[in-house]
């Protein structure tokens, strides 16, 4: 029983630590395209046609958006780790305490 509960936190922690990392990661391209960080690279700056296309506002639109679909996908591991966990709370407490 111990093992199986070993399991489950470990399975549980690596669910949230997949969640945040998409959450991190969706945030940073959000906000990575509209800040100087971007205009002020020095790989963009070493190739002036990649420089051009990067100060697109279509692509820096195109950038956030992705970033907010992998947020909103880090959101929704998010609810489905919290509510597998639930689940599994429930069943090791057993029947007599549903209700």
């Amino acid at each position: 029983m111990r093992a199986r509960r070993a399991e489950v936190d470990i399975s549980f922690f690596s669910r949230l630590l997949f969640a945040a990392y998409f959450l991190e990661a969706g945030l940073v391209l959000i906000v990575a395209p509209w800040s100087r960080f971007w205009d002020r690279n020095l790989f963009l700056a070493s190739f002036p046609v990649l420089e051009g296309l990067a100060s697109n506002l279509f692509l820096r639109g195109a950038v956030s958006g992705v970033g907010v679909i992998t947020a909103l996908a880090g959101l929704a591991e998010l609810a489905a780790a919290v509510g597998a966990r639930r689940r599994d709370d429930q069943q090791a407490a057993g029947p007599e305490s549903i209700g």
